[in-house]
């Protein structure tokens, strides 16, 4: 018989089917501080939680028959994942359940800004009958941009298709085909900014989307688009919305996030006429909280019963002879991946990895999980683990092909990843070197030899004289330190790459630089 403990006030029509099941006995106990879980932690094979309850080390430690930890919601940040991973605790949390509401909550929070619902209520139930101040505008046949087209923006791009507008998304793992499905038209994040009425945001944040709409982009803007925000506090920058809506650049906002919370009693956008604000309650429906007990149930079930199961947010046990052979490569993997991601320009829709030398003996499917998360971190941030990498991969129709041989080329092992897009294919290999750790050995067709870390310099251009001085010089009129350099070729007097280890972040403004030497065909930073 199996234990489970509820330490947190959750659903009981979410935890049902744990209560009826034969092979399990279900405690509710809210409230309990860390010593007294402590003291009865031991005896339960689960514990459900929601975001009271802090699951540290030490509970962890005392928990001796704990197979599972479930969060009825989408964040884990109470629960030490690293020590759960430690003691071979399985962590599960419920990223579907609060889809719909949080798309409801926006689309909500775009008809209130498009009619001026709040303001109208206040000054209504105040005793004032004012028609003339409360002007609105109709959604339909307005451009509706979603930055960000996972779960929750797909939700709102159908909605807003029901409602006559004209939907741009842009995504960066979003493919043509999958845009042409759901009736909506592609566009970049600049394009988007200059063509939308009315602008939703739905992507993590991460340090590539932190203020990824700033003065620059609301400088462009139409005249009187509207912002939405119910994703996460940060995606704008919120005093330079403050400054755009003051100069008649926009004519309102609607947020449900913060980039502190709860905000200070200042904050502008706490008294200010063009915002609405709601308190982050983008998964507050009964709904929602009843869907994320019943997955997270579910799954607990499943772990319980030794069943397959998904939506895990920490690594899976590996046999102890496998991890041996495979960890060293980990990190390898993932900055792998996270390079070759860089490198791209377009939507991601297909991986090639290829294992070489005495890896294709083993389960690598570890590994995989690692490049996948690599590629996917770029623009997913911390919402990729190497658990839920392959599910992130498949829900946005990226194919992921794994090949093997035992030929590595002349090092013991070589990993490549490739990636394809539609528009170009781009490569990445790497090995582990005795006495000298992770190496990239290999950059599209060309061999190098670089140790991937840090700021990187990627360079395509002619292979003539002169273009690496030039390179050179210009870095170090900009204050830009050169660690190493490594330059590729096939051909003498074809094109070749250089590959600079720099010391600190490149300017857009040098890169423009670069850019405009006619030798150099492109030049781009990558950050590992």
């Amino acid at each position: 018989m199996f234990k489970v403990l509820v330490s947190d006030p959750i659903s009981d029509f979410g935890i049902q089917q744990l209560v009826d099941a034969q092979d399990v006995t279900v405690v509710k106990q809210t409230g309990l501080s860390e010593d007294e879980l402590v003291e009865i932690i031991g005896e339960y094979d689960a514990l459900l939680v929601r975001s009271q309850t802090r699951v540290t080390p030490r509970i962890m430690e005392a928990a001796k028959k704990m197979k599972v930890i479930g969060r009825a919601g989408v964040g884990v940040d109470n629960i030490d994942l690293q020590a759960a991973t430690q003691r071979g605790i399985i962590v599960i949390n419920a990223p579907d359940g609060n889809t719909i509401t949080t798309c409801e909550h926006a689309f909500a929070m775009m008809m209130a800004l498009a009619r001026h619902i709040p303001q109208a209520y206040v000054k209504t139930i105040s005793g004032v009958w004012d028609r003339k101040s409360f002007l609105g505008v109709e959604l339909s046949n307005k451009t509706l941009g979603v930055l960000g087209m996972g779960r929750i923006g797909s939700e709102v791009a159908k909605r807003a298709k029901a409602f006559g507008m004209e939907v741009m998304g842009f995504d960066p793992f979003m493919t043509e085909e999958r845009a042409e499905k759901l009736g909506i038209k592609l566009g970049s994040v600049d394009e988007i900014i200059r063509a939308a009425d009315f602008l939703t945001v739905h992507t993590p944040l991460t340090a590539e989307t932190r203020h990824m709409i700033s003065r620059p982009q609301f400088e462009v803007m139409k005249p009187d688009m509207r912002i939405i925000n119910c994703a996460r506090g940060g995606i704008i920058d919120e005093y330079a919305l403050i400054e755009a809506l003051d100069e008649g650049i926009v004519a309102g906002a609607a947020f449900d996030v913060f980039e502190a919370e709860p905000p200070q009693a200042d904050h502008p956008f706490l008294h200010h006429p063009k915002v609405i604000v709601t308190p982050h309650l983008g998964a507050s429906t009964v709904e929602a909280q009843e869907n994320v007990a019943v997955d997270v149930s579910e799954q607990v079930l499943h772990i319980l019963r030794n069943e397959p199961f998904k939506n895990a947010v920490n690594m899976p046990p590996v046999p102890a002879n496998v991890l041996k052979k495979i960890q060293p490569y980990f990190g390898l993997a993932e900055k792998l991946g996270q390079f070759v991601s860089q490198m791209a320009k377009s939507a991601v829709h297909e991986i090639v990895v290829n294992y070489s030398g005495d890896l294709a003996e083993v389960d690598t499917q570890p590994i995989t999980r690692e490049i996948v998360k690599g590629i996917l971190s770029q623009h997913l941030g911390s919402d990729v683990n190497v658990v839920n990498s392959m599910h992130l991969a498949k829900v946005r129709d990226i194919n992921i092909i794994v090949q093997k041989s035992h030929i590595a080329k002349g090092f013991t092992n070589l990993l490549s990843v490739t990636l394809r897009t539609s528009s170009e294919e781009r490569l990445v290999a790497g090995t582990l070197l005795n006495g000298y750790g992770e190496r990239i050995v290999q950059i599209d067709k060309y061999p190098v030899d670089i140790a991937p870390e840090g700021h990187i310099l990627l360079i395509s251009h002619n292979d003539k004289p002169g273009v690496i001085g030039t390179v050179g010089t210009l870095l170090g009129s900009n204050d830009v330190n050169i660690a190493t350099m490594q330059v590729g070729r096939k051909i003498v007097g074809g094109s070749a790459i250089m590959v600079l280890s720099v010391d600190k972040m490149i300017s857009k403004d040098v890169l423009v630089q670069l850019k405009n030497n006619a030798d150099i065909i492109k030049a781009k930073e990558i950050v590992l």
